[in-house]
């Protein structure tokens, strides 16, 4: 379990960077409690996929594609009973960018091993 620790937490990182993006591009602001009302839905659907994905290999792109499945198919519905927002428009985005920021670091962190493994 150690060793998913960095994963986990460059997944928290990438849902956050989703939501500070998001809230951004839409003149929200940055304060904390509108950042966490945001964030939660998304967050508790991307811990779904992590357990759904907890025989995969944590740096696995597919790994990332699972977590990011959680966090859409959980974070979409808990959004909207807590009274956000769910247009088709958003969830297209949402998605996109969540499978993006989560398959994608893993994408570049395999890259970047293979590079460092064949420098050697």
């Amino acid at each position: 379990m150690r060793r998913r620790i960095p994963a986990l937490i460059a997944d928290l990182l990438a849902v956050l960077v989703f939501v500070l993006l998001g809230r951004r591009s839409h003149d929200e602001g940055s304060a904390l409690a509108g950042t966490v009302a945001t964030a939660w839905p998304f967050l508790a659907g991307a811990a779904v996929g992590e357990l759904a994905a907890l025989r995969l290999p944590a740096r696995s792109p597919a790994a990332g594609a699972v977590v990011a499945a959680g966090a859409v198919a959980v974070g979409m519905p808990l959004r909207r009973l807590a009274g956000g927002g769910t247009p088709l428009s958003f969830a297209l985005v949402a998605t996109t960018f969540l499978v993006v920021l989560l398959v994608g670091w893993r994408v570049v962190a395999a890259a970047l091993e293979r590079r460092r493994v064949a420098v050697r």
